[in-house]
């Protein structure tokens, strides 16, 4: 298992927000983790990033990462995506991919993958010296995937990718990320309030309830569930 968390608690302050969460993630997998609001999803990313205070344990490789710095654990390999994108608005879109590989030194590999990801998402290219700021929603998306596979990452940890985005940006976004998965074998554990995306997207689904997994299974298992039906896919 490429990552395998047991135990898993965080904490804001006092108060408890992970009650001890068991999952797992094999090599190129795609997890999906649904839930209400507050049900602790964004707080499982932040925690397996080492941005929350937490306990338990957390591996990745088969080697302990809790309690880790933050940029040790990206250059693990370990892609952030945040919900609100994380996008450095007065910089130029390149200066944003740029960024994503801080922690690399090959000038000629990073070259290669800023190119790399040009090819991937067209619209990054037209767009290279305009600033952040002035993309659409879609575009500072694929931006923030973009500057994450510039780490060249095994796993990436998409928060909310679809979020204030138009159904038709949507769909494109998630056969991108469809691809990366199947022609760069990358790994992703995504947060995702549209269900129905997540699970046609995702290979295993876990169900969190008030920072509790309450049910997991393939994901198209999950997606028969009768209570998942009603809760979460309105059908």
């Amino acid at each position: 298992m490429m990552l395998e968390v047991s135990g898993l608690r965080a904490f804001y302050g006092q108060s408890q927000a992970l009650h001890g969460l068991d999952f797992t993630l094999a090599e190129g997998s795609i997890v999906t983790l649904l839930g209400a609001n507050g049900a602790g999803k964004t707080t499982t990313l932040r925690a397996l990033c080492g941005m929350v205070r937490m306990s338990g344990e957390i591996r990745f490789d088969g080697k302990p990462i809790a309690g880790r710095a933050t940029e040790d654990i990206v250059r693990l390999g370990i892609a952030h995506v945040p919900e609100a994108r994380g996008t450095f608005v007065r910089m130029t879109v390149e200066e944003n991919l740029r960024l994503g590989a801080m922690t690399r030194r090959n000038r000629g590999a990073i070259t290669a993958d800023l190119n790399q990801v040009y090819a991937e998402f067209p619209r990054l290219r037209e767009r290279r010296q305009q600033q952040a700021g002035t993309l659409s929603g879609g575009e500072q998306q694929m931006l923030a995937v973009g500057r994450a596979l510039m780490l060249r990452p095994r796993l990436m940890l998409l928060d909310e990718p679809s979020f204030g985005l138009a159904p038709l940006v949507v769909e494109e976004l998630f056969e991108n990320l469809r691809r990366l998965n199947r022609e760069r074998g990358v790994g992703m554990l995504i947060v995702e309030q549209n269900a129905a995306l997540a699970l046609d997207l995702a290979e295993h689904a876990y169900l969190l309830e008030t920072g509790h997994i309450v049910r997991a299974g393939p994901a198209q298992e999950i997606g028969k569930d009768e209570a998942v039906r009603r809760s979460y896919l309105g059908y």
